[in-house]
């Protein structure tokens, strides 16, 4: 029986679409219908909070298959029940996201408690949102206003708890450059420490971003109310060109070594992952995603009109940052770990009880 021409062309037309017969995406059918989540760490409002749910709202136009995703709030021993749960009882398919706090990598190159089960290495990084700086400030009354004038007088530096990076960095600086820094630990939230400086209690504070400052007190900035002494990260704020980069200050090779830690660790301040173990098309697939959302006209507007500083670092960078954190030289790591002790002659006579979150 012959069959005419125009009846082979439908077919194979019918063959070509055919699910038996097309060359299926197999990234777009596993995310299609599917509800994702990412595990925030801090309060619904906190920062990390801010940049989880700005991304979830933008990522999965980005993502093949248009999944959803929903915020879940899991709070806990400053960000690692959230990495634990992720990285122990989450999913390992590529359906959860977390965006990790960033003192989780140095903690673990510490070995400061076993509290934490996660390996940071482990983890699939997707990218990282922002990479502002932190910077080293006091108020604008204090006679403390250079770098100068911190290693010839002692200065109140202002921090949360004890064992935060907001008390343990200025211990560190204190030990390696030299300077005078009394700590008063046991403060709250970011906008306890801006009182606290502005009423004279602390002359400044050590760990907050360059982002935050011009996002949160433009006034400041613009008023010219802060001294800035130096800048933590691992190149210059463009709009910080004269300010000291913590890393040009080391004057050995040891000094080098653990002020790239530290400034390694202040550099991927709005970490993204995903589990271990998911296969590496759907993690090629989500850093795609990632890349592409922080290009995203809508993202764009929207991170502008609340505010949200965005310098993006992609998945595979921030594996090296992470590597380089984590397997640092132990004796650094040590000699760290020693420096970032308070001293009994650093801590202000009447430090605050309490502790909060950086």
């Amino acid at each position: 029986m012959k069959i005419a021409a125009h009846s082979l062309f439908a077919l194979a037309s019918v063959l070509a679409v055919s699910p038996f017969c097309a060359a299926a995406d197999p990234i777009a059918d596993f995310y299609k219908d599917k509800q994702m989540r990412i595990v925030i760490h801090n309060l619904p409002g906190g920062g990390y909070d801010t940049y989880a749910r700005l991304l979830a709202r933008h990522i999965t136009r980005h993502i093949p298959g248009n999944p959803t995703i929903v915020p879940n709030n899991m709070l806990g021993a400053g960000g690692i029940k959230a990495a634990n749960f992720v990285y122990n009882q989450a999913p390992r398919d590529g359906t959860t996201l977390t965006m990790i706090s960033q003192g989780l990598a140095m903690y673990q190159a510490l070995e400061l408690g076993d509290a934490m089960q996660a390996d940071m290495r482990q983890f699939n990084w997707i990218g990282n949102m922002s990479n502002s700086n932190h910077v080293l400030v006091t108020w604008h009354t204090s006679s403390v206003k250079t770098l100068a004038d911190a290693l010839a007088k002692p200065s109140i530096q202002g921090a949360t708890g004890a064992g935060s990076v907001s008390a343990q960095f200025p211990a560190v600086y204190n030990s390696l450059l030299g300077t005078k820094f009394k700590i008063i630990y046991g403060y709250g939230p970011a906008s306890d420490l801006d009182l606290a400086m502005e009423r004279g209690e602390v002359d400044g504070r050590a760990t907050r971003t360059w982002a935050s400052y011009v996002a949160t007190r433009p006034d400041w900035v613009e008023g010219k109310k802060l001294n800035y002494i130096f800048q933590v990260g691992l190149r210059k704020e463009p709009d910080l060109p004269d300010v000291p980069l913590l890393l040009d200050l080391a004057k050995t090779e040891e000094e080098r070594i653990i002020f790239r830690i530290i400034s390694s660790t202040a550099a991927f301040g709005r970490p993204v992952a995903t589990t271990p173990e998911v296969p590496k098309d759907r993690v090629a697939a989500l850093r795609a995603a990632f890349d592409a959302t922080l290009q995203d006209r809508d993202f764009i507007a929207e991170a502008t009109k609340i505010k949200a500083e965005i310098g993006a670092m992609s998945g595979a960078e921030v594996d090296e940052v992470v590597a380089s954190i984590v397997g640092a030289p132990k004796p650094m790591l040590d000699r760290l770990k020693v420096a970032m002790e308070l001293k009994d002659a650093e801590k202000w006579a009447n430090a605050k009880e309490g502790a909060g979150n950086d």
